[in-house]
């Protein structure tokens, strides 16, 4: 790793954390709240070749900053399928709070029917989860996981 990305994004309890509100579910594709997807503060954490660090802020277009890293044009999959009332409703229920477990293939939960509809839509695989209990816990798919050592096969 050569680079970080730090996002900054608004101070609001629907948006506790970046993984709430953001996630890379393919090579070229990412879930999003379409709430932080007006001006963005991303923050570019480089070496600076003396042992520190070098930080800029990078205030473009989310799309392209991803772009450059990512090394093609990415999607902005939207919470909601950018209709604000579904974005709010399904944010609550971690809409936008998915687990990747392989490029392209992702845990959800089944509450969250218009972001899930979209997600089928991208080509996206979906393992669909139900959440009765788990989303009224304030955690997703990706809160839920616990990373884990895996041997190659």
């Amino acid at each position: 790793i050569d680079t970080i990305l730090a996002f900054n994004i608004p101070s609001s309890r629907a948006f506790m954390h970046l993984d709430t509100v953001f996630t890379q579910i393919d090579y070229d594709k990412f879930t999003i709240h379409p709430g932080i997807m007006g001006p963005l503060t991303v923050f570019e954490i480089t070496p600076d070749g003396k042992g520190g660090t070098k930080i800029r802020e990078r205030n473009e277009d989310l799309e392209k900053v991803l772009s450059e890293y990512v090394g093609e044009k990415v999607t902005l999959i939207p919470c909601g399928g950018g209709d604000p009332i579904a974005a709010s409703r399904e944010q609550w229920n971690d809409g936008s709070n998915t687990l990747c477990v392989e490029p392209g293939k992702i845990c959800v939960y089944a509450r969250n029917t218009v972001t899930n509809d979209v997600l089928y839509k991208e080509g996206l695989d979906l393992l669909v989860v139900p959440s009765a209990e788990l989303s009224r816990g304030r955690g997703g798919p990706r809160c839920m996981s616990m990373p884990f050592w895996r041997e190659d096969l």
